[in-house]
């Protein structure tokens, strides 16, 4: 009899146990608060400008070895050997001037990746502090980001804090 009294008393305490520890879980769509924060708007922006300048330098490059190629193709047969050497040395140089200005600007640790990050940093810690509040305040063990990664296939419409972010941000 002591058994099956120690067994139900744990059953119950396990059982009201458990209702206290259910997890609150909350997602956040960072996609849309990035699309209506004006910081956020404002280094893309930048950064916008930033690769259109890039881009054009590499136009200008690669512009300048079309160039020079065709000219190439088009009098190779009458050049000297000296002549032709050195339009190919110069063909060569420019390829290897244009790799290294993509691999510098636009590669994997390029200026790009360094910019993107000077300029959404501040945004994403402004973004990041104001999901933090929301969470705290509404007592969220887990916040998920939808726009990312995080694979959600369903998701209740009530757990989605990007309207409280938002108010925290004082967006629309």
């Amino acid at each position: 009899m002591k058994k099956i009294n120690l067994y139900l008393i744990l059953y119950i305490f396990g059982l009201t146990g458990f209702s206290y520890c259910q997890l609150k879980i909350g997602y956040v769509d960072s996609k849309t608060i990035l699309s209506k924060l004006v910081d956020a708007q404002d280094a893309r922006q930048k950064l916008d400008a930033i690769i259109k300048d890039w881009q054009s330098d590499l136009k200008k490059l690669e512009d300048q070895k079309k160039e020079k190629q065709d000219d190439y193709d088009k009098r190779k047969l009458i050049m000297t050997e000296q002549i032709r050497t050195d339009l190919e040395d110069q063909i060569k140089k420019l390829d290897q001037q244009i790799i290294e200005y993509r691999d510098k600007k636009f590669g994997n640790n390029g200026e790009l990746f360094k910019q993107q990050e000077d300029l959404m940093k501040p945004v994403q810690n402004k973004i990041f502090n104001a999901i933090q509040d929301v969470a705290k305040d509404e007592s969220l063990d887990f916040v998920f980001d939808r726009s990312n990664a995080v694979v959600l296939l369903f998701a209740k419409e009530k757990y989605d804090i990007t309207p409280l972010v938002m108010d925290k941000l004082k967006l629309q």
